[in-house]
């Protein structure tokens, strides 16, 4: 009986050996190799790695802001430099500097390039005057990622805010606060007439406003390029005219600080409400705590700064040609008021990181 029990156990033990041993080959074919298993410590080497680092090698991304300078601008570049130098990629800049036909001639000639660039990130000054040299970018095999203010066109990426969720955000606080028993008047403050940041912004007004016929906008105007003297001069001229305007819906929170300047030198700082919108830098918080501004829309500068450079990413390791696959990634908005104004931490260029 005895020898009978051992014959079994060494049958039983040669059959579970075989069966681990099939087991492993197994498992090491479905990695590619049985190399896995050289080392005795029980690591594996990430069979993507090699391939990944060796995408960025020799590539080349350039950024075309509508203007350097500006903390958005400058915010979106320091994060898209962190990640070229991380993967070992070349990243420059060509400025715009407010000129739409600058602009234009930056592409053409990125478009003449020989070699050209992998990768062209653009941030449109307007819906139309780049969106023919977009598509012809990408029709010559140069991915085209639109940042935070989009064409009539879609490309290969778009990163940035929402601007009619802005637009409609920004008129639903308004409604809220100038309801009845206030004048129900309110202003609203545009960029240039036919920028993303102006028409798609009209779209969410609209929206909402549709649903208030009570609410009067006793003016809409334009900016400018942004301008923040525009934007002082216009908040005085219809302060004057309607001494009692309950609010006013502001483009951009850099020209929407000489907006403030206006109401606070008219005295109605806290009872003509500044409602606006930017990137959550530092000139947010600044104009909360100094009551400059009641109500914040902020699209986070650093959070579109990753999408962006996951957008490149994707750019530089997909396998098709430019355009034919169409990524949006609209970023998530946060809003801030003067009564959380203490609790947000507002960004500068020195603290973001990649």
């Amino acid at each position: 009986m005895r020898a009978f029990q051992l014959l079994r156990n060494l049958r039983l033990g040669k059959r579970m050996v075989t069966t681990a041993l099939g087991i492993s080959v197994a498992v090491a074919a479905a990695f590619g190799s049985t190399s896995v298993y050289a080392q005795g410590d029980g690591a594996i080497k990430d069979p993507e790695r090699t391939r990944y680092y060796e995408t960025f090698k020799g590539k080349r991304v350039v950024f075309v802001p509508v203007f350097m300078g500006l903390d958005l601008t400058e915010g979106w570049s320091q994060v898209m430099s962190l990640q070229a130098k991380r993967l070992g990629y070349q990243y420059e800049v060509r400025n715009a500097n407010f000129d739409t036909s600058a602009g234009v001639q930056i592409l053409t000639q990125l478009l003449n390039e020989n070699p050209k660039p992998d990768v062209v990130v653009i941030q449109n000054p307007d819906v139309t005057s780049y969106a023919k040299i977009e598509k012809r970018l990408e029709d010559a095999g140069i991915a085209v990622i639109q940042l935070n203010m989009k064409s009539l066109t879609m490309t290969t990426g778009f990163a940035g805010a929402d601007a009619t969720v802005i637009g409609e955000t920004q008129a639903e606080w308004v409604a809220k606060q100038c309801g009845p028993g206030t004048s129900q008047k309110i202003m609203i403050l545009n960029g240039p007439t036919t920028a993303p940041w102006t028409v798609y912004m009209q779209e969410g007004y609209n929206n909402v406003l549709s649903k208030h016929p009570d609410l009067k906008v006793v003016a809409r105007q334009s900016v400018g390029n942004y301008e923040s003297s525009k934007a002082k001069s216009i908040t005085e001229v219809t302060l004057k005219q309607h001494d009692d305007l309950c609010a006013i819906m502001g483009v951009w929170d850099v020209p929407d600080l000489a907006t403030a300047a206006a109401v606070k030198d008219a005295g109605k700082t806290g009872k003509v409400l500044v409602s606006t919108s930017g990137g959550g830098g530092d000139v947010a918080c600044k104009g909360l705590k100094s009551q400059a501004f009641d109500h914040y829309v902020s699209y986070d500068v650093p959070g579109q700064s990753r999408d962006v450079n996951a957008l490149i990413q994707m750019a530089l390791q997909s396998p098709e040609k430019p355009g034919k696959l169409q990524v949006a990634l609209y970023t998530p908005l946060s809003v801030f008021t003067q009564e959380d104004a203490n609790k947000h931490t507002c960004w500068t260029v020195d603290t973001l990181r990649e």
